[in-house]
């Protein structure tokens, strides 16, 4: 009688070492993640298999038969060499398509960003463009850890923020659409008035950042201004940081004892701003405790290429000097929002 025979057949324990090495790797590559069924598929043949060995394992040593068992085994092992196949696969490509939409936005909110570069909106801009942001640092650091499903939702989150940003600008340009008549006429009213008086006449444009001389209807002198850092539409109330739109007049001419160099002090508010305050109020848009506010001036220390003002007008020191040599108490100063016809 052989030793085999009296021995009995053997379990298959290489068999099952190796099921258990190949989940161990699919394991590695987040088949759970990435090929659930076919590591859930694994799990189970291993599962059986063991507990085919295990029922074998209790029968007298002659009728023990491991052949299921090890069958099983090595299904096993082949179905999770399979699914860390897949896994694999398929976070290559979710990394590629992470990166890619990653990099995809991150264009997209730079070329934003050029886009506004000293628009008016910037400032209201800038709390979509920081949440963007935050969207591409979250979604790279989920990339770097091979989060690669929740990289990309927070990068949808990153793109539907742009969506709501477009959708702001789309509001603020029918807004001026609507407005741009009533800027046209403040200018050609102030352009006819200096050219039948033969006077001086100062006109700002705050779109284009500008600030305009005009002498007897005609155009003398342009000068580049900082505004206020929220001028994106006329001042509702005090410490908005908004620069006023409407016609006014310089009402006082400090060449010195201002608190930024010399300045020129308008008429704001006019009555106009103070119907419109008062309407605010009642509409509920401002609250019923704001202020109209007042002081605003074009005064020097301006130069800094970004809009820092509380709301007034300011130009370099130089340009200042140059202005008040041809503008007095009286001279209309009139702002706009956007000059679309006219220097």
């Amino acid at each position: 009688m052989t030793a085999a025979f009296l021995v009995g057949p053997q379990p298959p324990l290489s068999s099952l070492e190796n099921a258990k090495s190949a989940l161990d790797k699919a394991d590695k590559t987040a088949a759970l993640r990435y090929a659930k069924q076919s590591y859930r598929s694994a799990q189970e043949l291993m599962r059986e298999g063991w507990l085919e060995m295990a029922r074998q394992n209790g029968r007298p040593r002659f009728f023990r038969s491991y052949k299921i068992a090890d069958s099983l085994l090595n299904l096993a092992s082949a179905m999770a060499y399979q699914a860390a196949q897949q896994a694999d696969r398929r976070a290559c490509y979710l990394d590629s398509l992470a990166r890619s939409e990653h990099a995809d936005l991150e264009n997209e909110l730079l070329h934003w960003r050029e886009a506004l570069n000293g628009s008016l909106v910037k400032l209201k801009a800038e709390s979509y463009l920081s949440l963007i942001d935050l969207s591409l640092q979250t979604s790279q650091m989920l990339i770097n850890r091979e989060e690669y499903e929740e990289a990309r939702l927070k990068l949808a989150e990153g793109r539907e923020t742009l969506v709501q940003l477009s959708e702001m600008l789309a509001k603020y340009s029918d807004d001026q659409a609507q407005k741009i008549n009533v800027w046209r006429r403040w200018i050609e009213e102030t352009l006819t008035e200096s050219s039948k008086k033969k006077t001086f006449a100062v006109i700002v444009d705050k779109s284009a950042h500008k600030t305009y001389l005009v002498n007897a209807g005609k155009l003398v002198h342009t000068y580049n201004c900082d505004l206020g850092y929220n001028s994106a539409h006329h001042k509702l109330f005090a410490g908005d940081g908004a620069t006023p739109e409407g016609r006014y007049k310089i009402t006082a001419v400090k060449s010195r004892g201002s608190k930024y160099y010399k300045a020129l002090l308008l008429n704001y508010p006019n009555p106009s701003d103070k119907k419109r305050f008062e309407e605010n109020k009642r509409k509920g848009i401002i609250s019923p405790h704001a202020r109209i506010g007042g002081l605003i001036e074009i005064h020097g220390e301006g130069g800094k290429n970004k809009d820092w003002t509380e709301g007034c007008v300011a130009l370099t020191n130089g340009d200042m000097d140059h202005l008040m040599q041809y503008v007095k108490v009286g001279t209309p100063v009139t702002i706009v929002r956007r000059s679309d016809q006219w220097p």
